[in-house]
């Protein structure tokens, strides 16, 4: 007489509910710890973020003062470049023999 399906070959389990709380409990206490641990890490994180972008403002703002005291430098140079030329020319005329009078009329 064939045995019927399945009736000897189940695995025998062994309900050790007692043991099986334990690892249960001890597995939530290490992913507390991990949990904390990243939490902590994240905040670190973030104050590291903070302290990163107060410092890209404070060199934002350093680098937009030193480009208006090159555009001030700039100008001022050109101002004194234009200043120049504009005594060289006053030197050629004035060594060419042309009067005051007739520089300034070529001026205006």
């Amino acid at each position: 007489m064939p045995r019927t399906k399945g009736s000897k070959n189940r695995p025998k389990t062994n309900n050790d509910y007692a043991t099986q709380i334990t690892e249960t409990q001890e597995e939530i206490t290490t992913l507390n710890s991990e949990i904390a641990s990243v939490q902590k890490a994240i905040e670190e994180q973030k104050n590291a973020l903070k302290e990163k972008k107060n410092a890209l403002k404070s060199t934002q703002k350093e680098l937009t003062k030193l480009e208006a005291k090159k555009a001030a430098a700039d100008q001022k140079a050109a101002e004194e470049a234009k200043k120049a030329e504009a005594e060289e020319v006053l030197k050629k005329l004035l060594a060419s023999g042309m009067s005051a009078d007739e520089i300034l009329e070529k001026l205006k």
